[in-house]
């Protein structure tokens, strides 16, 4: 049996979810469940990260202890994710005990076999990011991120030896072993890996919220080593033994541009150092902007996920999010345009349709036929992770059938030519019955209701307009 390992980030809890989140892990969702249709064996693992000093920072704004603070950010994600009905095999958090012990291993056995050295940093550190900057990546003197300087630091500090994997890496990004997608985000890391990677300094001293190094405690693991091993220990891998767990690699990591490059260098360094084989594929989707403006809470302008559900329901809300972003490139989105998307396509398209067809065939004996609904390459669009690609190839056939009706004026067929009008119902019972299937992925609620009004005649209003 074929399996199917998928991941997104785990998610930094110094903030609630926002819609970037919701995308990601909705799309880990469709996909996960697309495998799942195919008869492969599928592990879905999300969660938060939950370590580091902007963690501490926001906990201490908060009057509260970091265990506090993240406990319940950690459950605002959980939370989200069930309304978002997204169905993950694992939850996993950076302060799960288990976690905790895995990476303490992980650590010394790189110590142990000199992956890891002392010596003295010094560099550009962007608190936001919690990223270290060259000068290239700043705009004028600015994190292009967080419209920040980054602050000198200067510390003692443990490296990994990141430098000596920099041909491996290259070669197999160059040649797809390693995969990054879209083509521009490959070709982004390549051009960065080329200009030359260096040691990575994987400790914090003055950072105490964090995990202690099991061969210095007086520093913690810098946060993104701590978090990139939760792919490995949130499937199962307690850092015992030097075997991989039953579902590595993953065959998709997603995650969005802003984090893309630590993923594609510290990350697989760390399995290389390993001898454990790298993800198949890591897909970088782009960013929401609202009205051609990137969205901030200073601006005002954030479209929170819990109140997109109040607006548009579930599926309503999944529809919207992954029929918004083109394959890996950026999205603009407004509540005025997700409005009339919602009305178009969910309650004067898709909803319509089913309730006209069902009407008019009440009237009528119509057999339940075979769902008819042919996409071609559909599997390669899944494989390729186009989204927003497969909603349109569904949505032109939506189109198509309400155009059918007018044309048909099936509503006066059904009564002048009974024969002809019962054909042309049963051809549209098939079509939607095909639609329903082919949607479970994407609305899984809807795909069900779709299932039992066809099986009952009994309409149920699936979207009432905005």
């Amino acid at each position: 049996m074929p399996k199917f390992y998928i991941t997104t980030p785990v998610y930094y809890v110094n903030d609630r979810p926002h819609i970037g989140h919701a995308y990601t892990t909705v799309a880990a969702d469709v996909l996960a469940r697309w495998h799942k249709i195919q008869g492969d064996k599928v592990f879905f693992l999300t969660g938060t990260d939950e370590h580091g000093y902007k963690i501490a920072a926001a906990a201490s704004a908060a009057a509260k202890s970091e265990k506090e603070f993240v406990d319940e950010k950690a459950q605002t994600f959980k939370e989200a994710w069930q309304e978002f009905n997204v169905s993950y095999d694992n939850f996993i958090r950076t302060t799960d005990s288990n976690h905790i012990l895995a990476v303490e291993k992980t650590l010394q056995k790189l110590y142990d076999r000199e992956f890891i050295y002392k010596g003295d940093y010094e560099g550009l550190y962007c608190v936001g990011c919690e990223q270290y900057k060259t000068k290239d990546d700043l705009i004028e003197g600015k994190c292009a991120e967080h419209n920040k300087e980054p602050i000198l630091m200067k510390e003692e500090s443990y490296f990994f030896k990141l430098s000596q994997f920099k041909k491996t890496l290259e070669k197999k990004i160059s040649s797809d072993e390693f995969k990054i997608q879209p083509k521009e985000r490959k070709n982004e890391v390549l051009s960065f890996i080329r200009r030359g990677l260096k040691d990575i300094s994987i400790s914090r001293k003055n950072v105490s919220w964090g995990i202690p190094l099991p061969f210095d405690k007086a520093y913690t693991i810098y946060v993104w080593v701590d978090a990139f091993l939760n792919y490995l220990t949130g499937a199962g891998w307690s850092g015992k033994t030097d075997s991989y767990p039953e579902m590595w690699p993953p065959e998709v990591q997603l995650m969005s541009k802003d984090i893309l490059r630590v993923h594609a260098t510290i990350w697989p360094g760390i399995l290389l150092a390993f001898g454990f084989p790298l993800p198949k594929k890591i897909f970088v989707h782009g960013y929401f902007t609202v009205n051609n403006q990137k969205m901030g809470k200073s601006l005002g302008n954030v479209i929170w996920p819990e109140d997109l559900i109040k607006k548009f329901g579930v599926d309503g809300s999944r529809y919207l999010l992954m029929s918004s972003l083109v394959s890996g490139q950026d999205g603009d989105i407004s509540w005025g345009k997700l409005a009339e998307k919602y009305n178009a396509d969910l309650a004067n398209g898709l909803g319509n349709l089913i309730s006209r067809v069902v009407k008019l065939s009440s009237k009528l004996k119509i057999k339940s036929s075979k769902p008819q609904l042919k996409i071609k390459n559909l599997n390669k669009l899944f494989e390729e992770i186009r989204l927003k690609e497969i909603l349109e190839e569904i949505w032109k056939q939506v189109a198509w059938a309400n155009k059918y009706i007018e044309e048909k004026k099936l509503w006066e067929l059904v009564k002048t030519d009974p024969k002809e009008g019962k054909k042309v119902l049963e051809n549209l019972i098939s079509l939607i019955s095909g639609i329903g299937e082919v949607i479970l992925p994407f609305l899984p609620e809807t795909s069900l209701k779709i299932k039992e009004i066809l099986k009952t005649g009994k309409i149920k209003p699936l979207f009432p307009r905005v």
